[in-house]
């Protein structure tokens, strides 16, 4: 199908959807999605985050296939995968742009969200300084911090106030090269330019960005070659005024497998942290979010809500439960609704990163190089599997976040791996005890 008959095949069912679900659920969870494409009687459709891709296959996965299946007339296995609103190009994208290509965006920047603004993001003295320092970056590109560092545990804003200032800086100067990328992506580029023998087109296609953004900055430990390739983009952008912005869940003077000298042009700018959220911010980033929906929460809600949670990444998932159910029941929204909704399957406690890995080789009794690794062995596979759906699950990361964390793997895999432990806990072919899935819960208890 060409891109026009998918875009119109969606429209027509978006119509339809629209039709068959509440007007609240369908700006919330269906409004921003789009079909990607549909082979082999597989449709690939983009939703803006996790939390809305798993609240569509818990309530109207169903719903979707009907009309889905009615509108392209076959029998259709749908995929959802986490993606950025749609962009309209003059022209078909690459991977990056190229210095010299004349092809302008038209909508909004690729992988950035709309909705990632200062005017959304909930101030507190937990990240007021890395607030402050991104708006003045976004108003003095290039020269007033350069880099700027930002780092906090997972979940508490940086990437927000990264996307912040590309939007802005993209509102005011529309012609600005402005890149938003992960760590992981970055990688990417630098081993398929090696691999097609074209660094040189690569390094035109970075050095010449007035705004460059990389996320989970982290990840590149142990990749030398990575490693140099940003050390020396790092120089031309800074020399050439081009602003820097880099997140990593620690300062730079704790990165560990990374260069000395990186770590040193990572400390020339400005450093700020990003602290948890109290409670009061908990409940501010709520109704800014609520608002964002264009839906009704009031103040005693937000606390019941805020209460279950320290991760404002699981805010929004939250949030989404209650706004669905109060949809589907047609029961106003309330405290006690929204102690009804969330009394069970809330996590107790923020489980890092960190902590899942290691668990999961103490379970599996495997090394971290191997859950990491490129071998394939079945145990291997299980692990990294099992690894990949606890982080989900548990965690509430991307898919992204969750290829980085496992050795930089393709957010597909990802989605591929937690497919498996849910196919095979559906089967009840295993337990969750068996598969090593409990083992955080059961550390929980001990301690």
């Amino acid at each position: 199908m060409t891109q026009l008959e998918i875009e119109s095949l969606w429209k027509r069912a978006l119509g339809e959807i629209q039709t068959e679900v509440s007007g609240a659920n369908f700006m919330t969870l269906f409004k921003a999605t789009y079909l990607i494409s549909l082979e082999d009687s597989v449709a690939t459709i983009a939703a803006p985050s996790t939390i809305v891709i798993d609240l569509i296959n818990k309530k109207f996965y169903d719903i979707t296939k009907k009309v889905l299946d009615k509108h392209s007339g076959f029998d259709t296995k749908i995929i959802f995968v986490p993606r950025a609103p749609a962009q309209t190009t003059v022209k078909d994208q690459g991977p990056l742009f190229s210095a010299s290509d004349s092809k302008k965006n038209v909508g909004h920047l690729p992988r950035v969200r709309p909705d990632y603004t200062f005017l959304n993001f909930a101030v507190s003295e937990t990240n007021q300084l890395a607030f402050v320092s991104s708006t003045t970056v976004a108003k003095k590109l290039g020269s007033a911090y350069n880099p700027l560092f930002i780092y906090g545990p997972v979940g508490v804003g940086k990437t927000h106030l990264m996307q912040a200032v590309a939007n802005e800086v993209y509102a005011k100067y529309p012609d600005k090269k402005i890149l938003y990328i992960t760590s992981e992506e970055f990688t990417n580029e630098v081993v398929e330019a090696i691999r097609t023998n074209e660094t040189g087109k690569m390094k035109r296609r970075f050095r010449g960005l007035d705004l460059l953004i990389i996320d989970d900055i982290q990840f590149i430990a142990g990749k030398e070659r990575v490693q140099e390739e940003l050390f020396h983009t790092f120089n031309i952008l800074v020399d050439a005024s081009s602003q820097v912005i880099l997140s990593s869940d620690r300062p730079p003077t704790e990165l560990r497998k990374v260069e000395k000298r990186l770590i040193s042009r990572f400390s020339g700018g400005l450093t700020v942290d990003i602290q948890s959220p109290g409670f009061e911010l908990r409940c501010a980033i709520l109704l800014t979010k609520a608002k964002t929906f264009n839906f009704d929460l009031s103040i005693e809600t937000a606390k019941v809500i805020a209460a279950k949670t320290e991760d404002t990444r699981q805010l929004e998932g939250l949030l989404l439960r209650v706004m669905t159910e109060s949809s589907s029941s047609q029961e106003e929204v309330s405290p006690t609704l929204a102690q009804k909704v969330l009394s069970t399957n809330v996590p107790k406690r923020t489980f890092y990163p960190e902590e899942v890995v290691s668990a999961i080789c103490e379970f599996y009794q495997i090394k971290e190089t191997q859950l990491k690794g490129t071998k394939r062995d079945a145990k291997l596979v299980r692990a990294r599997h099992a690894c990949m759906y606890i982080l989900k699950r548990e965690g509430g990361l991307t898919y992204s976040e969750i290829g980085n964390i496992l050795g930089g793997r393709d957010h597909t895999t990802v989605i591929h791996g937690v497919g498996k432990i849910e196919g095979l806990l559906s089967q009840n072919t295993y337990s969750e005890e068996s598969l090593g899935l409990r083992v955080l819960h059961t550390k929980t208890v001990e301690n």
